[in-house]
Parts: C-alpha cells; sequence; structure tokens
C-alpha cells in the first residue's frame, strides 16, 4: 500500500511539474511575442514614414538615411498597396512559382489587412495614400509555435517517467513473486522427498492396497507442482508434445478429483496433435480451466467439454463448461490480476495462464463465450511451430 501510495504522488507531482512548466512557458513566450510584435509595428511604422519621405523628395533632399531604414527590412514580409488595391512595392516575401505574381501578393495583401496589420502611409494629395500591409517575421512565427512544441515535450517526459515508474513497480512485484516461488518450492522439496519414501515402505507393507498408487500418484503431483514453483522467473524451453496426451492428464486427474456430478469429456482427433510448448505448464492452464469452470457449477450437476480443433497452422483448444457464466461487463477482466467472483482465492489463476499461453508460448487465451446460466467457452490458440 506505501509502494502504491508513493506512486500516485510521484504520478501526481509530475502533472503539476508539467502543468507548472507549460503554462510557465505559454505566458513568458505570449510576453515575448506581445513584445517583438509591438517592436516590429514600431518598425513598420518608422519604414512607413520612410518610404513617405522617399515618395515626397525632390533633388535637393538628402536619401541616405532614408534608403538605410527602407533597405535595413530582411526579415519581415511586406507588400505596399495603393489606394486602388494595386502593388506600390513589396518585400521578403515568398511567392509560389506557379502563381500569378501580382494576383499572389493583391490577396496576401488584403489578407493582412483585413488580420489588422497595415499602416496608413497619407501624402500631401488627399485623394491619395498608401498601405503598408506586414506579416510577423520568421523569428517571431517560430517563437509564437515554440511554447506548444515544449508542452509537447514536457507531456512525452511525464508519459516516459510515468511508464518508467509502472515498469520499475512490475518488475519490483515480479522479483517478490519470483522469491517467493522459488523459497516454496524448496520448502516443499523436503517434506515431498519425505511422502515418497513413506510410499515405498506402505508399496512394500502392502503391496496389494489400491489406494496406495493413487497416494503415490498425488505424491508425483505435488513434486510437479514443487517443480514449476522452481522454474517461476525462468524461460520455460518448449518442445515437441503431444496436445492429446496434455489433455488425457488433465481429464484423468479432475476426473478422479471432481465430483460425480460434473462429466468431464475430450474430443480430439484419434492422430496425435504435435504442438511446440511446455507440456507441464500448458497442462496446467487447461487443469486451471477446468477448476474455475467446476468451481462455476457450485456443486450441481454439469459438464466439461474439451475440444482439440486443427485450423490450419493452428492449434485451438476450446473449455466448455455449463456453469454460471460470466457476466458480460467482467469478461474483459477475468484475466486482470487480483480479479475474481469467488469468496475464496486471490484473483492469480486466469492471470497466469494467460502470461503461460500468451508469453511463454506465443499464443492467444481469450472467453469466446459466455451466457448466464448457460455456462462460458475459454478458447486458447497456438501456432504449430
Amino acid at each position: 500500500m506505501q509502494w502504491t501510495d508513493r506512486i500516485q504522488q510521484v504520478k501526481l507531482w509530475l502533472v503539476v511539474a508539467a502543468v507548472v512548466i507549460a503554462v510557465t512557458s505559454l505566458l513568458v513566450s505570449h510576453y515575448l511575442v506581445r513584445d517583438l510584435q509591438r517592436e516590429e509595428r514600431a518598425k513598420m511604422e518608422v519604414w512607413a514614414q520612410a518610404m513617405r519621405a522617399l515618395s515626397e523628395a525632390d533633388e535637393n533632399t538628402d536619401l541616405s538615411l532614408v534608403m538605410a531604414v527602407i533597405e535595413e527590412n530582411h526579415t519581415i514580409p511586406i507588400v505596399v498597396l495603393d489606394v486602388d488595391g494595386n502593388i506600390a512595392d513589396y518585400r521578403n516575401t515568398d511567392i509560389p512559382s506557379s502563381a500569378d505574381t501580382l494576383a499572389f501578393l493583391a490577396a496576401y495583401g488584403r489578407q493582412l489587412q483585413e488580420a489588422g496589420n497595415s499602416i496608413r502611409i497619407d501624402f500631401d494629395d488627399a485623394d491619395y495614400y498608401q498601405l503598408v500591409c506586414y506579416d510577423e517575421s520568421t523569428m517571431l512565427k517560430r517563437l509564437t509555435q515554440w511554447p506548444y512544441v515544449q508542452l509537447g515535450i514536457v507531456m512525452i517526459f511525464v508519459v516516459v517517467a510515468i511508464f518508467a515508474l509502472l515498469s520499475s513497480k512490475r518488475a519490483e512485484q515480479n522479483k517478490v513473486w519470483v522469491g517467493l516461488s522459488k523459497e516454496t518450492a524448496h520448502q516443499l522439496g523436503t517434506p515431498i522427498s519425505s511422502l515418497m519414501a513413506w510410499v515405498e515402505v506402505l508399496k512394500e507393507s502392502y503391496p496389494d492396497d489400491d489406494l496406495i498408487p493413487e497416494m503415490e500418484q498425488d505424491v508425483r503431483r505435488l513434486e510437479r507442482i514443487a517443480e514449476r514453483f522452481s522454474k517461476i522467473g525462468s524461460l520455460p524451453e518448449p518442445v515437441d508434445a503431444s496436445m492429446n496426451e496434455v489433455l488425457d492428464h488433465v481429464i484423468a486427474y479432475m476426473d478422479k478429483r471432481t465430483s460425480q456430478k460434473v462429466q468431464i469429456t475430450g474430443h480430439y482427433p484419434t492422430e496425435p496433435v504435435i504442438v511446440r510448448m511446455n507440456a507441464s505448464l500448458f497442462e496446467w492452464v487447461i487443469e486451471n480451466l477446468c477448476k474455475n469452470a467446476v468451481d462455476a457449477m457450485e456443486g450441481g450437476q454439469g459438464r466439461i467439454d474439451l475440444w482439440l480443433l486443427e485450423e490450419g497452422d493452428t492449434v485451438a483448444v476450446e473449455v466448455v463448461d455449463t456453469g454460471k457464466g460470466i457476466r458480460s461487463r467482467d469478461i474483459k477482466n477475468v484475466f486482470r490480476p487480483g480479479f475474481t467472483t469467488k469468496k475464496r482465492g486471490w484473483g492469480l489463476g486466469l492471470s497466469l495462464a494467460k502470461r503461460i499461453v500468451e508469453e511463454y508460448h506465443k499464443g492467444h487465451i481469450y472467453v469466446k463465450s459466455s451466457e448466464l446460466g448457460r455456462g462460458t467457452t475459454f478458447r486458447i490458440e497456438l501456432k504449430r511451430n
């Protein structure tokens, strides 16, 4: 609980930090852009006055300062329109090669005028004037866009940081589970060895007792369970194995440990269906599905059918039961760790089954169908190779 609280606090602070950085960046950029817009407006007013002075100059006027002001602008796009909307001059404007120059400049100038980026030049002739229409400089446009780029970078940082924290949490949880599993396997080793020895003693003392072979089978099963626990955390090596035999083992085991009210039947080809898998782990997956099916019958009568299907290069196993079914809103959660509809249990069986099928065997497991009061079908799909 403390670890979860710390994760939530860190995530919250990351979000708060991202918001503060983004808001600060937007505010600073807003003020910078506003100041630059004022500065460019002032430059354009000076430039407009220089154009007016150039137009009204005579042969005795010194135009060196005026020309310096006019030629100094290398960054701000300008279109000068006369009183009739004709092009009088233009500067720093990129014209598409396929466009009509005068038509493009006239439309561009009107667009700038409508946006409020124009300065009127009045002349001695009251009926004549010019409009200096100007656009933002390239630097100002880039500065306007920069806060959004920075915001995107901050959001990427937050997402990566949260993902790293969650990955670290999962890795820590996996280490705990692996350590607990190996310790469990180690602790089971000694009593299992003792039980195996006692079974041998009983076989010698009571060679005709029919229950001793069943006891031996259960002890062997405990040994396999301990072996599974000992291998958690390491990648099991898949080998070619018969899916028919895996299902037969599950049916034989479940049949003797399940109420006679529940009938378990296998339906598969007579020829062996060979699949590359870890038979011990896959057998546990089918067994877990069957146990869940038995629990879903709540002590009543029912049946479980195991179907082995060959569909091209895919081998499918379907576990069909006549239990109480799964609510539609719960189907998407059945493989989530900790989810369970039982009064007892940790809700880890289906989560582990999904991991065995999808991570270890590169297959797919899902709820094919479910109907309340009618039953559920789980389907597992594996590739042959």
